[in-house]
Formats: structure tokens, sequence, C-alpha cells
């Protein structure tokens, strides 16, 4: 029996590490954008990497409870859910691109045009009404706009590249 639950527990843990070298870097970048640290240098990005490492703490807690659901759905899930409980921690000025933005602004965005998660889906996700979540990532995208980021660039973050700090974000 104590063999099973063994086997059991290491099939579980491969099959968790495999998720993580799967979608690690992708949500790394998610929780990067979400926090508004500097992508570079390497390990410049301290409380992005703390966000993602408590979210897959919690996704690996409940990998048995998955039953054939989506793992990066739950990760993202649990990324967007901390990122609002501690936005207030967010909020100084890092010089990136999303900087001008609310946490709450700054999550909506990146869960929209990033991470390509539908309206209803985030309004459900945070808590909050269909079109609020449309005027908050319209209020955002004007707001990106209005900086006055470079002509002709190409809008990489809704195609799930970096982002330089000069990029414009279009919907």
């Amino acid at each position: 029996m104590a063999e099973r639950a063994t086997h059991r527990d290491r099939l579980r843990a491969l099959e968790f590490e495999a998720f993580v070298a799967g979608a690690g870097g992708r949500l790394l970048h998610t929780a990067t954008l979400l926090t508004g640290e500097p992508s570079r240098p390497p390990g410049a990005y301290a409380r992005a990497e703390a966000l993602l490492r408590a979210a897959l703490a919690r996704t690996y807690a409940d990998w048995d409870r998955l039953h054939g659901g989506d793992p990066y759905d739950r990760a993202r899930r649990e990324l967007a859910l901390r990122f609002a409980r501690e936005a207030r921690r967010h909020q100084r000025p890092r010089g990136g691109l999303l900087d001008r933005l609310t946490p709450i602004e700054r999550l909506v965005l990146v869960l929209r045009m990033y991470e390509e998660v539908g309206e209803e889906q985030t309004a459900a996700l945070l808590g909050l009404p269909a079109d609020r979540v449309r005027a908050v990532c319209a209020r955002a995208v004007a707001t990106l706009r209005a900086g006055g980021g470079r002509r002709g660039s190409t809008g990489a973050m809704g195609r799930g590249q970096a982002s330089a700090p000069g990029d414009r974000v279009t919907p």
C-alpha cells in the first residue's frame, strides 16, 4: 500500500515538473508583466518569481483535484488572484511599459491582451461585471497609447512575445 502511494506521489511530481518545464517561462513572463519588474538582467524580477512560486505551489497542492482540467489555466488564475490581493505591493514605478497603469488595469490588460483570456472569463475570474472589464481594458489601452510609444511598433504583447519599454500595445 505504501509502495503504491509512493509511486503515485512520484508520478504526480513528474507530471508537475513536466508542466512547469513547458509552461513556466510563459507564466514567469506573465508574472513579470503583472509586477512591472524589468525582465533583464536575469534575476532582477524577485517579486515576479515569488508570485509565480506561490501560484505554482497552490497549483501543485490542487494537482490531484484538477481531474483533467487545464493546469495552465489554474496556475494563471492563481497568479491573477494573488496579484490582485497583493496589488498594493506592485504600485511602485519600475520603468516598464505598464508602469502608467493601476494594478487593476495592468491585471486586466495582461489577462486580456497577453494571455488572451476572454472578457467573460476575465470578469468571472476577477468577480467584476463584463462591462467593467471592458471599460478598464479600454482605459488601459488609451493610457498606453497616450503615453507616446514608438510609432510602427508591432504590439507584441498580444502575441506572447516580450515587450520592450518603448513598445506600444494595440488591441
